[in-house]
């Protein structure tokens, strides 16, 4: 059985990220949900934004939303527990719409995915004819159905720019969407969603933890206001982030993302200080070990998605797919 866990002293992780005294707490839970998930045929797929807990114990595995959907539909399981919010629930059940796909908590919703409907879409559409339509992977999968194709914040503007239109909606985060227009020639047309973990960043942060910390390495989420990526050295998805302190082993960096990405990361590079101004998602933290074993044990609370809306939503993920995922 894995075994990690956190200790951490103010804004810089320092240690292991379970301590054993937690672990002992939590290991007979733990050892429940490994026993449900052979008993039910089951994977626990975690976004990078649970907590180590989960990510280090239960999860088979661990990454951003399409990354999750996508190990879901390859893993050899008859249920899927989704370790994260409602439209990566729902993407996990497009791509796997044979499985049985659980989320252990209904009220982990999104912001994001919830600033935008397949009704506003069609709008968009009658105001801009003719335009493409780029939809964000964080939405619902009737937006997905709505769209032309897809996007994560890795690959948003390869997808784009691969359209070969001058102009082209990408909804509906704004800031992922001005960070972007800011690196392409194509006109981006925005649609005014936010993430409410990363649209709480300033400018004003980000000089003041280098001001706090001096030869830090600061890593912004795209999906931070543009003021915040500008005072950034380097802007990149959750899984760029992941890659970036891999390969580089920085001696301080700061993760301008949700706070739980350091706790994760802190296992595989011990050596690197993580200094986190700590915004959480409320949505996020509503799944636990707790209610991932009463999701396997009583089998709740499924997640599904109309016939119509999935071959849609489907192709506008396997269009993206098929550009290429840009790391």
């Amino acid at each position: 059985m894995p075994r990690s866990g956190p200790a951490r002293s103010g804004t810089i992780q320092i240690a292991q990220p379970i301590p054993d005294e937690e672990w002992a707490a939590i290991a007979p839970l733990v050892d429940e949900i490994e026993g449900l998930k052979r008993e039910r045929n089951a994977v626990v797929i975690a976004h990078n934004y649970m907590t180590p807990d989960i990510s280090h114990s239960v999860a088979d595995y661990v990454g951003d939303s399409l990354g999750m959907a996508q190990f879901g539909a390859a893993a050899d399981a008859e249920v899927i527990v989704l370790a994260g919010v409602h439209f990566m629930a729902e993407t996990a059940k497009i791509l796997s719409p044979e499985r049985t796909v659980l989320i252990p908590d209904l009220r982990a919703g999104c912001s994001l995915a919830s600033s935008i409907t397949a009704a506003d879409i069609a709008d968009m559409r009658l105001r801009h004819p003719g335009v493409p339509v780029v939809t964000y992977v964080n939405t619902s999968a009737a937006v997905k159905a709505a769209s032309d194709i897809c996007c994560t914040s890795a690959n948003a503007r390869a997808i784009v720019e691969s359209l070969g239109a001058p102009t082209v909606m990408l909804l509906p985060d704004q800031y992922l969407a001005k960070n972007i227009a800011a690196e392409t020639d194509v006109e981006i047309v925005i649609w005014p969603g936010a993430c409410e973990v990363h649209e709480r960043f300033t400018g004003d942060d980000i000089r003041q933890i280098r001001q706090d910390y001096g030869d830090v390495i600061v890593l912004a989420h795209p999906e931070c206001p543009p003021e915040v990526t500008a005072e950034a050295d380097v802007v990149g998805s959750t899984s760029f982030m992941g890659a970036y302190i891999a390969k580089h082993t920085p001696k301080r960096v700061a993760l301008i993302t949700e706070c739980s990405m350091a706790d994760n990361l802190v296992i595989d590079h011990p050596e690197v200080e993580y200094v986190r101004p700590c915004n959480l998602c409320p949505h996020m933290k509503r799944i636990t070990l707790t209610n991932i074993r009463d999701a396997l044990a009583n089998r709740q609370y499924e997640v599904t998605v109309p016939a119509e809306i999935i071959a849609p939503a489907r192709r506008a993920l396997d269009r993206m797919l098929a550009v290429g995922r840009k790391e």
